[in-house]
């Protein structure tokens, strides 16, 4: 590690409190990149937390996942300093949109909320903003890829990393529960708010054909159909194509899909967006099923061929949403690390 080295007088200036024309103070200091952000992390937890958060990158333990409240692999918030926390949160952060590490961070908070609402002692270890597991698959000191997980009850994003790029950022879950807060000090809160009320607007604003088309179930499945698999795939029936939809509706799909893809950093987005215009837009289906209105369960997909998004809304009284991104090629790196073998490794 190379050692930054003051000038002496540049140091006593300081400490001095001498002041420096503006053209002579120092730069902002940069942010840190994803390997830079994982190793501080690194170095602060220590060999038995460390061994606790890491596992190899070719392991089965990176491409197992899931959203439901069980312990998994990782290690724990609670398991952490307050520093360890924040700079836990910072590294997943590098790999998310402002909005992104809200909603990311709001599934943590809504588990109190939870608590609350199921009538829980303060002291529940069930419900707990605690149980929520940070996991590195493979070094982020080898220039190799590495993986990168934060996963508890209703999240689970993922990351595949090289070269302090995201390669992959699916399968990429956040939910909510309660979705829309109905009492208490949080009422009317309501995490997942764009998800949801920009696709009754697209749906309410079809036409009876086009309503006919879109529509693929009178009731709403009990869950988003893909759930945990290893592999996403496209989904049947398909529901109402591009194409079929006015320019107006056009505008609002593809505003809902970047609610979705707009969780990612800014980069990410211009690459996943560049992914689907180039399969092109024609080939986006949109499929809607159960009730066209709050209060009841329904579902909604939105698919193409490199992606796949699904929101379900019909627990707990249609107040609990589960949602997904899923790149279909390129889960967990996939597509991305093979070209990079294929290129790289001949």
């Amino acid at each position: 590690m190379k050692t930054l080295i003051i000038p002496i007088c540049l140091f006593f200036n300081c400490i001095c409190g001498k002041a420096y024309p503006q053209s002579k103070l120092p730069a902002k200091a940069a942010a840190p990149t994803l390997e830079q952000a994982a190793q501080d992390l690194f170095f602060d937890l220590g060999k038995e937390k460390l061994a606790k958060m890491t596992a190899p990158f070719d392991g089965e333990q990176r491409t197992e996942w899931h959203f439901v409240p069980k312990d998994r692999f990782g290690l724990r918030l609670k398991d952490m300093t307050q520093t360890q926390q924040e700079k836990a949160f910072a590294l997943v952060n590098l790999c998310l949109s402002k909005d992104g590490a809200r909603k990311a961070k709001g599934v943590v908070e809504l588990e109190a909320i939870l608590r609350e609402v199921e009538g829980r002692a303060i002291n529940d270890t069930y419900r707990d903003t605690g149980n929520f597991y940070f996991a590195v698959f493979g070094s982020p000191f080898a220039g190799k890829p590495w993986g990168l997980r934060m996963e508890g009850h209703h999240v689970s994003l993922n990351f595949t990393i090289l070269n302090n790029h995201v390669l992959s950022a699916g399968p990429g879950f956040l939910g909510a529960n309660p979705a829309r807060v109905a009492d208490g000090p949080h009422k009317g809160h309501q995490l997942l708010k764009g998800e949801t009320d920009l696709a009754f607007t697209l749906v309410n604003g079809l036409d009876e054909k086009q309503r006919k088309t879109a529509m693929v179930a009178e009731k709403a499945p009990s869950d988003i159909i893909t759930g945990n698999k290893r592999r996403a795939w496209q989904l049947d029936p398909p529901g109402i194509g591009w194409a079929s939809l006015h320019p107006a509706q056009q505008r609002q799909l593809r505003t809902l899909i970047d609610e979705y893809i707009g969780r990612y950093t800014r980069l990410m987005k211009d690459i996943l967006w560049k992914e689907i215009e180039t399969a092109g837009m024609d080939s986006i289906r949109f499929a809607w099923a159960g009730a066209t209105s709050w209060g009841q369960g329904h579902y909604y997909r939105i698919q193409g061929p490199t992606f796949l998004i699904e929101y379900d809304n019909t627990q707990n009284n249609a107040n609990h949403v589960h949602s997904v991104f899923r790149e279909l090629k390129n889960d967990f790196g996939d597509d991305a690390l093979k070209r990079h073998y294929d290129t790289d490794h001949r």
